[in-house]
């Protein structure tokens, strides 16, 4: 997997969902989306390759007016106060965007109105009047995210009126059967005409078919099943893309001044925006390209849960095949729930753990480790207390952590704080030597496919290796018997841990750092985050930045450990939780 100087390195647009600004961000959302597209891009750029990770905050989601309404704010002041929470959140947690922004600026309102007057003059946007819910009581028309009701097609009582979260479809809100308002809890709520800008999506059934069956076996299979399966129940038609509200984007035609562009049609092209956004910010405007137009080669992946697969392979596939040029998605790695004690994840019904909050009790790369270790590629997953201290001590504690707290504290103790110098290998010395050195590729190409819990299962497996080696061998014994061959097995063990600790590196991102500094090691394995206040023309925002400059972390199955290098004192790299944990935290979850 190590890439030399003269490979061409291959750009990779990391494109990560944009959270409703409307709640704090929980575990659901980081192992949903945001620490595997993190995992993802630290691997890449580890590898050498050129790499633009990009999201923000939705600051237009109806969710943001709602809550807005309800404290009697503004949604200004509450999707900034949310979005200066997630870039907190991020930055503890390590997150490496290299532009988290929002949608609340005026780059992304150009490219959104300029979107929608290409697709509009091409003849894939049309005016129609259709049949939306009047709330009587609040004297307006209700977008679909403030109505809730029964789901028209599994029944769950707490729809919402865009998307069920029992089963993931979508529908008209219409369609809910015994509809309520969630602007004023009326259901006197009427069905009156409005006129509103559709997407035509029609003549895209049969394209996106074709695309979807060619060269897909990449994909997840619950992602392209679920995708196959939506275009092949029925044809595509006209979706509304635009809502009776006053917060959004404006609609670049006059006489629409009490309508703006609804969230579904305008957040997904914040992944553009923000890439025009990244490449203004460091000089370059027309960098964006690279990552973008599709003769350039650029790989683009969307990491979303599933209640998004819909709107990431086929709502805005067809706005990029209407667009025409743009990149499509080349994979689409979402993740199913990770739900606690049975039940869902929601900031907006009062079910979540915050990162902020868990971040100030544990260590992150307990929660890396963990989260990891449960993701819910394949299927959703309960999350438990009990399974989280399982998992940081028996597994990241006892296997990893013990490993290096063994071998690093002994050579750092008995040969005066340097790298011993080894005597020849043996034929089981050479072989261990040679099982890690292979997990640059077997834990790489895992990396590579976004099978992150399946990496972590073989870097835990290595890792058992080495443990069972020095089990074997004992050179805290053999040192007293045989010195040269205890030099020679503390050698083997420290070359191991040297290759693995860069292995883990892309999750466990603190104490791989330390581990690096512990073996000797100058500089950074990753670049550097920071906050920056973003000047617009009429207005500035806050944002998340990521720098690889300066980064000494390579996916170098190279690199050997000199004899006689001088190491540093090592500490423990993890700590061990107390089993008290699951009552302290209330052992039953959310």
């Amino acid at each position: 997997m190590h890439q030399s100087e003269s490979t061409p390195r291959r750009p990779y647009l990391i494109c990560v969902a944009w959270p409703y600004a409307n709640g704090p961000q929980h575990i659901g959302h980081m192992t949903g989306a945001y620490l595997p597209s993190d995992v993802f891009a630290r691997f890449l750029r580890m590898r050498g390759e050129k790499v633009v990770m990009v999201s923000g905050s939705d600051s237009h989601g109806t969710p943001v007016s709602l809550r807005a309404q309800s404290e009697g704010r503004s949604e200004t002041e509450v999707f900034e106060a949310f979005h200066g929470g997630f870039i907190d959140s991020y930055l503890k947690f390590g997150l490496t965007f290299d532009l988290f922004t929002h949608t609340h600026t005026e780059l992304h309102a150009q490219v959104v109105q300029d979107f929608f007057k290409d697709l509009m003059q091409k003849g894939f946007i049309y005016t129609a009047r259709s049949k939306q819910l009047f709330d009587t009581t609040a004297n307006r028309f209700l977008p679909d995210r403030y109505i809730e009701g029964e789901c028209p097609i599994c029944g769950f009582k707490d729809a919402r009126g865009d998307q069920c979260d029992q089963c993931g479809k979508t529908y008209d809100a219409a369609e809910l059967k015994n509809p309520r308002s969630s602007l004023s809890g009326s259901t006197d709520l009427e069905v009156r005409e409005t006129e509103h800008f559709y997407l035509d999506l029609a003549p895209f059934n049969k394209t996106l078919l074709q695309w979807i069956g060619t060269d897909k076996d990449h994909w997840r299979r619950h992602v392209l099943n679920f995708s196959r399966g939506e275009l092949d129940k029925q044809d595509l038609r006209g979706r509304a893309i635009t809502r009776d509200l006053d917060w959004g984007v404006k609609i670049p035609i006059d006489g629409y001044d009490d309508k703006r562009i609804y969230v579904w049609f305008e957040a997904v092209q914040g992944y553009l925006s923000a890439t025009m956004e990244w490449a203004k910010l460091t000089g370059a405007p027309e960098a964006w390209q690279e990552f973008w137009v599709q003769e350039q080669g650029a790989k683009s992946y969307y990491f979303i849960g599933k209640d998004n697969i819909t709107f990431h392979t086929i709502l805005w596939p067809a706005m990029l095949m209407a667009r025409q040029g743009l990149n499509l998605p080349y994979d689409v790695p979402a993740n199913e729930y990770l739900n606690s004690y049975g039940r869902k994840f929601s900031k907006s019904r009062g079910t979540s753990i915050g990162i902020s909050d868990v971040l100030s009790r544990y260590q992150v790369d307990a929660w890396r480790y963990a989260l990891v270790a449960i993701a819910p590629e394949t299927g959703d997953v309960d999350f438990t207390w009990d399974d989280f201290v399982e998992k940081v001590n028996n597994e990241l504690v006892a296997n990893w952590g013990n490993l290096v707290n063994r071998v690093l504290g002994f050579a750092y103790k008995r040969y005066e704080g340097c790298v011993p110098q080894p005597g020849e290998f043996s034929p089981e010395d050479q072989r261990l030597l040679d099982e890690i050195k292979s997990g640059f590729d077997s834990v790489g190409q895992l990396f590579q496919g976004v099978k992150l819990r399946n990496a972590l299962e073989e870097l835990r497996r290595l890792s058992q290796r080495c443990n069972q080696y020095l089990s074997d061998h004992a050179p805290w014994t053999l040192i007293k018997t045989d010195p040269a061959r205890a030099a020679t097995v503390v050698y083997v063990a420290l070359q191991c841990i040297d290759w693995l600790k860069t292995m883990w590196a892309p999750i466990l991102i603190e104490s791989s750092q330390k581990i690096h500094e512990s073996l000797g090691y100058d500089g950074p394995l990753f670049g550097r985050q920071w906050t920056e206040t973003v000047e617009e023309s009429h207005s500035k925002h806050l944002v998340l930045r990521y720098d690889h400059a300066g980064a000494v972390g390579t996916w170098d199955s190279t690199t050997r450990l000199a004899p006689g290098k001088a190491m540093r004192e090592p500490a423990a790299p993890f700590q061990k939780l107390d089993p008290k944990v699951v009552e302290l935290e209330g052992g039953g979850g959310a």
